[in-house]
């Protein structure tokens, strides 16, 4: 098949072609290197994400118990109206 091709030629090729494989390796590591720097900082975000959505449902529970005891003061001083009058 490489009859026809002089010697250099092919030495020259085969180089070459060892370049982009090397070229192609690095690239490759780069990539992979980003992929774990983007999963490091996805579950990072999602370790934040959560803690912030237990904080705020603790908030939320504390908000609705507040509420709920204000409404039952109302209520309470709202029926004592009603037994005065």
């Amino acid at each position: 098949m490489y009859e026809g091709y002089n010697k250099e030629l092919l030495i020259s090729r085969i180089k070459e072609l060892e370049e982009q494989v090397e070229h192609l390796r690095i690239s490759r590591r780069v990539l992979m290197n980003l992929i774990e720097k983007i999963e490091r900082e996805k579950r990072l975000l999602l370790t934040r994400l959560e803690k912030e959505n237990r904080r705020l449902q603790q908030n939320n529970a504390k908000y609705a118990n507040w509420l709920w005891n204000k409404n039952r003061i109302i209520i309470e001083l709202e029926s004592k109206i009603h037994q005065e009058n």
